[in-house]
């Protein structure tokens, strides 16, 4: 069961990802990205995933060390938990920067690949997105003035 919530984690966040790569423009896409509702199934399934190794993820985050954090991974339903939490919040992250994109009229051909590389390595994908953004905040600025 631990395996199959795994697997299916990334399936439920995968349309909302899809939808603001393929139809960015479509209005149904803004309305989606939105709603911080995405994520439930998601959460659903962390939650499947976290309640029967909770003794465990509460050492690691309430006395986190190194050793804590690879004890609980090295459980199924712990890195099932950790895998599910990663899918959530860089689902909410990505669903900023699309929304952020919109705003700044940001081109679906920059956003597309820059939410491909949030989707697989999030940190890489925000660094690059808070840089075309904070690069565009200050030529709207510019114009402005």
């Amino acid at each position: 069961m631990t395996g199959a919530l795994f697997e299916i984690t990334f399936y439920l966040a995968a349309p909302f990802w899809l939808l603001m790569i393929f139809a960015p423009t479509w209005s149904g896409t803004a309305r989606v990205a939105a709603s911080p509702l995405t994520v439930l199934p998601v959460l659903a399934v962390y939650t499947a995933l976290a309640v029967p190794v909770f003794p465990e993820l509460w050492t690691a985050v309430s006395s986190p060390d190194i050793d804590t954090f690879r004890d609980l991974t090295a459980l199924a339903g712990g890195a099932g938990a950790v895998w599910a939490q990663v899918i959530a919040w860089d689902l909410l992250l990505g669903q900023w920067m699309y929304l952020q994109s919109r705003k700044l009229r940001l081109s679906p051909l920059l956003m597309g690949p820059l939410l491909v590389l949030t989707i697989l390595l999030s940190p890489f994908g925000l660094l690059i997105f808070l840089a075309v953004r904070a690069v565009r905040l200050r030529r709207r600025e510019t114009l402005a003035a």
